[in-house]
Protein backbone atom coordinates (compact mmCIF):
# COMPACT_ATOMS: atom_id res chain seq x y z
CA UNK A 1 0.00 0.00 0.00
CA UNK A 2 1.18 3.56 -1.01
CA UNK A 3 2.20 6.23 1.68
CA UNK A 4 -1.00 8.30 0.68
CA UNK A 5 -3.45 5.14 0.94
CA UNK A 6 -1.63 4.26 3.91
CA UNK A 7 -2.99 7.89 5.43
CA UNK A 8 -6.67 7.59 3.91
CA UNK A 9 -7.03 4.59 5.95
CA UNK A 10 -5.90 6.24 9.41
CA UNK A 11 -8.61 9.01 8.57
CA UNK A 12 -11.22 6.78 8.21
CA UNK A 13 -10.43 4.56 11.06
CA UNK A 14 -10.13 7.55 13.53
CA UNK A 15 -13.38 8.96 11.97
CA UNK A 16 -15.40 5.62 12.67
CA UNK A 17 -13.82 5.35 15.93
CA UNK A 18 -14.32 8.92 17.35
CA UNK A 19 -17.51 10.74 16.12
CA UNK A 20 -20.31 8.23 17.56
CA UNK A 21 -18.61 8.78 20.92
CA UNK A 22 -17.84 12.95 20.83
CA UNK A 23 -21.70 12.22 19.84
CA UNK A 24 -22.79 10.19 22.62
CA UNK A 25 -20.99 12.47 25.25
CA UNK A 26 -22.44 15.85 23.99
CA UNK A 27 -26.02 14.35 24.29
CA UNK A 28 -25.85 12.59 27.68
CA UNK A 29 -25.07 15.44 30.01
CA UNK A 30 -24.95 18.62 29.85
CA UNK A 31 -26.41 22.10 31.01
CA UNK A 32 -27.44 25.52 31.33
CA UNK A 33 -27.58 27.30 34.90
CA UNK A 34 -29.93 30.26 35.43
CA UNK A 35 -27.02 32.79 37.66
CA UNK A 36 -28.27 36.27 36.82
CA UNK A 37 -30.86 37.99 37.62
CA UNK A 38 -31.62 37.19 41.33
CA UNK A 39 -35.22 36.01 42.05
CA UNK A 40 -37.07 32.61 42.01
CA UNK A 41 -35.18 31.37 38.82
CA UNK A 42 -31.92 31.44 39.57
CA UNK A 43 -29.88 28.13 40.58
CA UNK A 44 -32.67 26.48 38.16
CA UNK A 45 -30.91 23.61 35.65
CA UNK A 46 -32.30 23.15 32.04
CA UNK A 47 -30.76 19.94 30.73
CA UNK A 48 -29.69 20.04 26.88
CA UNK A 49 -30.77 16.67 25.15
CA UNK A 50 -30.85 15.77 21.37
CA UNK A 51 -33.00 18.12 20.25
CA UNK A 52 -32.47 22.03 19.67
CA UNK A 53 -33.38 24.52 22.45
CA UNK A 54 -35.11 28.03 22.43
CA UNK A 55 -34.08 30.90 24.39
CA UNK A 56 -36.58 34.00 24.11
CA UNK A 57 -39.38 36.19 25.88
CA UNK A 58 -41.95 34.35 22.99
CA UNK A 59 -44.64 31.71 24.84
CA UNK A 60 -43.19 28.79 22.68
CA UNK A 61 -39.57 28.85 23.21
CA UNK A 62 -38.36 26.24 25.30
CA UNK A 63 -36.69 28.61 28.33
CA UNK A 64 -38.98 31.49 28.42
CA UNK A 65 -37.55 34.45 30.02
CA UNK A 66 -40.12 37.10 30.36
CA UNK A 67 -37.12 40.21 30.89
CA UNK A 68 -37.40 42.98 28.43
CA UNK A 69 -34.35 43.00 26.84
CA UNK A 70 -34.67 39.40 25.47
CA UNK A 71 -36.64 39.33 21.81
CA UNK A 72 -39.25 36.28 21.23
CA UNK A 73 -37.04 34.05 19.14
CA UNK A 74 -33.45 35.53 20.67
CA UNK A 75 -31.12 32.32 20.90
CA UNK A 76 -30.89 28.79 19.34
CA UNK A 77 -28.82 26.02 20.95
CA UNK A 78 -28.68 23.02 18.94
CA UNK A 79 -26.65 19.72 19.58
CA UNK A 80 -23.89 18.72 17.26
CA UNK A 81 -21.68 15.72 16.91
CA UNK A 82 -18.83 17.65 19.09
CA UNK A 83 -20.56 19.41 21.77
CA UNK A 84 -23.47 21.82 21.45
CA UNK A 85 -23.66 25.27 19.49
CA UNK A 86 -25.27 28.04 20.49
CA UNK A 87 -26.72 31.15 17.40
CA UNK A 88 -28.27 34.66 17.83
CA UNK A 89 -31.77 34.58 16.32
CA UNK A 90 -31.76 37.93 15.20
CA UNK A 91 -32.09 39.30 18.28
CA UNK A 92 -32.19 42.93 18.80
CA UNK A 93 -29.64 42.98 21.90
CA UNK A 94 -27.59 40.28 20.90
CA UNK A 95 -26.53 37.22 21.91
CA UNK A 96 -22.84 36.98 23.93
CA UNK A 97 -20.39 34.20 25.02
CA UNK A 98 -18.41 35.49 27.42
CA UNK A 99 -19.20 39.00 26.88
CA UNK A 100 -18.06 38.36 23.12
CA UNK A 101 -20.97 38.99 20.50
CA UNK A 102 -22.20 36.08 18.57
CA UNK A 103 -22.27 36.97 14.65
CA UNK A 104 -21.81 33.46 13.82
CA UNK A 105 -22.59 29.97 15.70
CA UNK A 106 -20.56 29.10 18.22
CA UNK A 107 -19.38 25.77 20.04
CA UNK A 108 -20.09 25.90 23.80
CA UNK A 109 -17.21 24.71 26.18
CA UNK A 110 -17.57 23.94 30.09
CA UNK A 111 -17.87 27.08 31.67
CA UNK A 112 -18.52 29.33 29.49
CA UNK A 113 -21.34 31.99 30.37
CA UNK A 114 -24.47 32.42 27.76
CA UNK A 115 -25.91 36.30 27.86
CA UNK A 116 -29.21 36.11 26.21
CA UNK A 117 -30.22 39.95 26.57
CA UNK A 118 -30.39 40.74 30.50
CA UNK A 119 -29.98 37.10 31.68
CA UNK A 120 -26.84 34.88 32.46
CA UNK A 121 -26.60 31.38 32.31
CA UNK A 122 -23.48 28.85 32.89
CA UNK A 123 -22.79 26.22 30.39
CA UNK A 124 -21.52 22.82 32.05
CA UNK A 125 -20.16 20.08 30.49
CA UNK A 126 -17.65 18.42 32.33
CA UNK A 127 -16.83 14.42 32.94
CA UNK A 128 -19.43 14.83 36.52
CA UNK A 129 -21.91 17.48 35.84
CA UNK A 130 -23.80 16.59 39.01
CA UNK A 131 -20.58 17.88 40.82
CA UNK A 132 -20.31 20.66 38.82
CA UNK A 133 -23.93 21.98 39.38
CA UNK A 134 -23.82 22.10 43.22
CA UNK A 135 -20.24 23.63 42.83
CA UNK A 136 -21.85 26.18 40.95
CA UNK A 137 -25.11 26.02 43.50
CA UNK A 138 -22.24 27.29 45.90
CA UNK A 139 -20.48 29.74 43.90
CA UNK A 140 -23.79 31.48 43.91
CA UNK A 141 -24.13 31.84 47.25
CA UNK A 142 -21.14 33.77 47.83
CA UNK A 143 -20.58 35.10 44.67
CA UNK A 144 -22.27 37.64 42.75
CA UNK A 145 -24.15 36.62 39.44
CA UNK A 146 -23.51 39.23 37.21
CA UNK A 147 -19.99 40.49 38.26
CA UNK A 148 -18.64 37.48 39.57
CA UNK A 149 -16.47 38.74 42.72
CA UNK A 150 -17.91 38.46 46.12
CA UNK A 151 -21.46 39.68 47.59
CA UNK A 152 -22.91 40.75 50.71
CA UNK A 153 -23.78 37.76 51.89
CA UNK A 154 -19.57 36.61 51.87
CA UNK A 155 -18.62 40.14 52.83
CA UNK A 156 -20.48 40.56 55.81
CA UNK A 157 -18.79 36.87 57.13
CA UNK A 158 -15.74 38.35 55.70
CA UNK A 159 -15.06 41.53 57.60
CA UNK A 160 -16.40 40.14 60.97
CA UNK A 161 -13.27 37.80 61.17
CA UNK A 162 -11.02 40.49 60.06
CA UNK A 163 -12.43 42.49 62.56
CA UNK A 164 -11.68 39.56 65.36
CA UNK A 165 -8.40 39.04 63.80
CA UNK A 166 -7.65 42.86 64.09
CA UNK A 167 -8.33 43.39 67.53
CA UNK A 168 -6.49 40.19 68.65
CA UNK A 169 -3.78 40.95 67.08
CA UNK A 170 -4.01 45.10 67.25
CA UNK A 171 -3.11 45.21 63.54
CA UNK A 172 -4.74 47.89 61.32
CA UNK A 173 -7.88 46.65 59.22
CA UNK A 174 -9.19 49.17 56.42
CA UNK A 175 -12.47 49.62 54.37
CA UNK A 176 -13.42 51.00 51.37
CA UNK A 177 -16.94 52.12 50.34
CA UNK A 178 -16.77 52.28 46.31
CA UNK A 179 -19.96 54.03 44.52
CA UNK A 180 -20.08 54.56 40.63
CA UNK A 181 -21.01 58.57 40.20
CA UNK A 182 -24.38 59.37 38.18
CA UNK A 183 -24.80 55.81 37.82
CA UNK A 184 -28.80 56.37 36.93
CA UNK A 185 -28.07 58.79 34.41
CA UNK A 186 -26.35 55.94 32.95
CA UNK A 187 -29.22 53.60 33.27
CA UNK A 188 -32.02 56.19 32.25
CA UNK A 189 -29.97 57.43 28.93
CA UNK A 190 -28.69 54.29 27.43
CA UNK A 191 -30.13 51.75 29.17
CA UNK A 192 -29.98 48.65 31.77
CA UNK A 193 -27.46 46.54 29.69
CA UNK A 194 -25.30 49.28 29.16
CA UNK A 195 -26.03 49.49 33.28
CA UNK A 196 -24.79 45.88 33.43
CA UNK A 197 -22.07 46.15 30.96
CA UNK A 198 -20.62 48.89 33.15
CA UNK A 199 -21.04 47.12 36.42
CA UNK A 200 -18.93 44.29 35.20
CA UNK A 201 -16.22 46.14 33.17
CA UNK A 202 -15.82 48.57 36.40
CA UNK A 203 -15.36 44.78 38.63
CA UNK A 204 -12.44 43.52 36.13
CA UNK A 205 -10.45 46.65 36.68
CA UNK A 206 -10.72 47.05 40.27
CA UNK A 207 -9.80 43.41 40.52
CA UNK A 208 -6.62 44.19 38.90
CA UNK A 209 -6.15 46.21 41.90
CA UNK A 210 -7.40 44.08 44.98
CA UNK A 211 -4.33 42.21 46.63
CA UNK A 212 -5.52 38.44 46.90
CA UNK A 213 -5.77 38.48 50.84
CA UNK A 214 -7.83 41.70 50.17
CA UNK A 215 -11.77 41.26 49.56
CA UNK A 216 -13.54 43.22 46.87
CA UNK A 217 -17.42 42.75 46.72
CA UNK A 218 -20.81 44.18 45.40
CA UNK A 219 -22.87 45.10 48.63
CA UNK A 220 -25.94 46.15 46.21
CA UNK A 221 -26.89 48.45 43.20
CA UNK A 222 -23.53 50.38 42.12
CA UNK A 223 -21.78 50.33 45.24
CA UNK A 224 -19.28 48.12 46.10
CA UNK A 225 -16.65 47.83 48.96
CA UNK A 226 -13.10 46.58 49.66
CA UNK A 227 -11.47 45.39 52.88
CA UNK A 228 -8.03 45.94 53.22
CA UNK A 229 -6.06 43.50 55.62
CA UNK A 230 -3.22 44.50 57.57
CA UNK A 231 -3.72 47.72 55.71
CA UNK A 232 -3.25 51.64 57.59
CA UNK A 233 -4.87 55.02 56.27
CA UNK A 234 -2.42 55.67 54.83
CA UNK A 235 -1.85 52.46 52.13
CA UNK A 236 -5.67 52.73 52.15
CA UNK A 237 -5.48 56.27 50.84
CA UNK A 238 -2.72 54.94 48.12
CA UNK A 239 -5.55 52.04 46.94
CA UNK A 240 -8.21 54.24 46.88
CA UNK A 241 -6.74 56.74 44.67
CA UNK A 242 -4.96 54.09 42.54
CA UNK A 243 -9.07 52.62 41.71
CA UNK A 244 -10.07 56.05 41.48
CA UNK A 245 -7.75 56.61 38.92
CA UNK A 246 -7.85 53.47 37.13
CA UNK A 247 -11.68 54.02 37.04
CA UNK A 248 -11.81 57.32 35.35
CA UNK A 249 -9.02 57.19 33.11
CA UNK A 250 -10.33 53.48 31.66
CA UNK A 251 -11.94 53.14 28.31
CA UNK A 252 -15.89 52.04 28.93
CA UNK A 253 -17.35 51.34 25.39
CA UNK A 254 -20.49 49.63 25.23
CA UNK A 255 -21.26 48.50 21.74
CA UNK A 256 -20.43 51.89 19.72
CA UNK A 257 -20.87 54.10 22.74
CA UNK A 258 -18.53 55.75 24.90
CA UNK A 259 -19.13 56.26 28.75
CA UNK A 260 -17.22 58.58 30.69
CA UNK A 261 -17.04 57.27 34.30
CA UNK A 262 -15.64 58.27 37.81
CA UNK A 263 -16.63 56.85 41.24
CA UNK A 264 -16.59 58.26 44.44
CA UNK A 265 -14.89 56.28 47.43
CA UNK A 266 -15.42 56.67 51.53
CA UNK A 267 -12.73 55.04 53.74
CA UNK A 268 -12.92 54.30 57.64
CA UNK A 269 -10.27 52.28 59.80
CA UNK A 270 -9.02 50.79 62.97
CA UNK A 271 -5.89 50.01 64.26
CA UNK A 272 -7.18 47.49 66.32
CA UNK A 273 -9.53 49.03 68.48
CA UNK A 274 -11.15 46.69 71.29
CA UNK A 275 -14.90 48.72 70.36
CA UNK A 276 -14.42 48.43 66.60
CA UNK A 277 -17.68 46.79 65.29
CA UNK A 278 -17.73 45.50 61.15
CA UNK A 279 -20.93 47.32 61.20
CA UNK A 280 -19.60 50.59 62.27
CA UNK A 281 -16.67 50.28 60.28
CA UNK A 282 -18.95 50.49 57.27
CA UNK A 283 -21.13 53.36 58.61
CA UNK A 284 -18.56 55.65 58.73
CA UNK A 285 -17.01 54.14 55.27
CA UNK A 286 -20.78 55.11 53.74
CA UNK A 287 -20.49 58.51 55.92
CA UNK A 288 -17.36 59.69 54.26
CA UNK A 289 -18.51 58.20 51.01
CA UNK A 290 -21.67 60.23 51.24
CA UNK A 291 -19.45 63.16 51.90
CA UNK A 292 -17.00 62.58 48.41
CA UNK A 293 -20.37 62.72 46.85
CA UNK A 294 -21.39 65.98 47.94
CA UNK A 295 -18.21 67.69 47.67
CA UNK A 296 -17.92 67.49 44.02
CA UNK A 297 -17.73 63.46 43.21
CA UNK A 298 -14.43 61.66 41.84
CA UNK A 299 -13.04 61.95 44.92
CA UNK A 300 -11.77 60.24 48.06
CA UNK A 301 -12.82 61.29 51.63
CA UNK A 302 -11.36 59.57 54.74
Amino acid sequence: MSSSGRIIAEKVTETWVSAPKKLFTAKREACLVHIYPTGPTMGCRYPLTDRPLVLGRGEDSDIRLTDHSVSRRHALIEPATDGYHVSDQNSTNGTFVNDKQLDTARLLKDGDYLRVGNCLYRYLAGGNIEAEYHEEIYRLTILDGLTQIHNQRYLDEFLDREVVRSQRHHRPLSVLAIDIDKFKTINDNLGHLCGDFVLRELAGVVRGIVRQEDLFARSGGEEFVVVLVETTLDGALQVAERIREAVAEHQFRFETTPVNLTVSIGLAVTMGDDNATAIDLRQTADQKLYEAKRTGRNRVCS
